[in-house]
């Protein structure tokens, strides 16, 4: 890998560009703006905040699990009706016209997404040392990911965009990362790949065949990741602890 020439960093979204908290305060807002949108589009739930934070984080899990499972992701209206408010028996029809709009909300809202420091500093550096940037993430909204990255001020940066919840794959399925490879027209040699999970990120970059692997570490994953801590467990070819670690590190291994 040293002699090789790493071009383009494919980069993950939620605990690697941004880390992610949830508390009650957020989970209680969170619950109580989406009775209020499901009622504006006439859908009025007898349900209180409280009930449907707990039905979420249950049902959540079995999403999650779901995903994990079979690197699929469901259509938006699909993950509402049957997963996330399957208790409530509401139709996948009546929520398909504002399915994205459930689902911006439960990946803003739910949680507090902070910026990791030396975000914007750090994606401006790669950008001058030509290093070509872009994002491969699992997600069920369509429209966070540039939002976020919009507000952080390096969506003009990005020159790919892969959203599970756009192409139907999770990562770790190699087939998720050959398509931004394909839409960047590089090769898998000349690219690398920043994430925080071994689960996911490594063993997806591990699976794609990418030239460089580099991992953040981010504490508040370790139970995701509890089933990859063994010696035949994919490992990345470097741990960070900060963003600004990669500008010397593309620079060392780029010569």
């Amino acid at each position: 890998m040293q002699n090789r020439r790493i071009t383009t960093l494919l980069f993950d979204l939620g605990g690697t560009l941004h880390t992610v908290k949830r508390t009650e305060a957020s989970r209680y807002h969170f619950c109580e703006h989406l009775l209020s949108v499901l009622s504006e589009h006439g859908v009025s739930l007898d349900v209180t905040p409280n009930a449907l934070d707990a039905m979420l984080a249950v049902n959540g899990e079995e999403y999650k699990h779901f995903g994990e499972k079979n690197l699929i992701e469901l259509p938006q209206s699909v993950i509402w009706s049957q997963y996330y408010l399957k208790e409530l028996h509401i139709p996948e029809e009546r929520l398909a016209p504002f399915a994205e709009e459930l689902s911006f909300l439960y990946d803003h809202e739910r949680v507090i997404n902070s910026p990791r420091p030396y975000l914007r500093e750090t994606m401006m550096a790669l950008h001058a040392q030509g290093i070509r940037l872009g994002i491969v993430s699992n997600i069920i909204s369509t429209t966070l990911v540039p939002f976020v990255l919009r507000q952080y001020g390096i969506l003009e940066l990005m020159e790919c965009i892969v959203m599970s919840s756009s192409v139907g794959i999770r990562k770790p399925d190699p087939r998720i990362f050959e398509i931004a490879l394909k839409e960047l027209d590089v090769t898998a040699a000349e690219t690398g790949y920043v994430g925080d999970t071994i689960s996911r990120d490594v063993l997806g970059s591990r699976n794609a065949g990418l030239g460089l692997c580099v991992r953040i570490d981010n504490p508040a994953i370790a139970h995701r990741d509890a089933a990859f801590q063994g010696l035949d467990a994919p490992r990345a070819d470097y741990v960070i602890r900060e963003l600004n670690e990669l500008v010397p590190l593309l620079s060392q291994i780029n010569g």
